[in-house]
């Protein structure tokens, strides 16, 4: 992969057909070679390996984007929690 694009083996552009989310920081892509000759059909995975700079969020405004992105009953739930201290 260079950047948004991806390679066959063969030296030539693909193109990926479908994601499937294994989590919020790794997937599998599905990829298909754009070569005609060619028609390669790969899976390719992506992942979260490593921070190069911090976030520049606070962490008043990460924790907000982590609870709001939990279900509803599990939100409650933590909310009930909270109000335990």
């Amino acid at each position: 992969m260079e950047g948004n694009r991806i390679r066959c083996g063969c030296g030539e552009r693909a193109v990926i057909k479908k994601t499937n989310r294994l989590s919020y920081d790794c997937a599998d892509l599905y990829c298909e070679c754009k070569n005609i000759n060619c028609k390669h059909q790969f899976v390719m995975s992506l992942y979260y390996s490593h921070t190069l700079s911090p976030s520049a969020k606070t962490t008043d405004t990460l924790v907000y984007s982590l609870v709001k992105a939990l279900p509803p009953q599990t939100r409650h739930d933590l909310g009930r929690q909270l109000s335990m201290f």
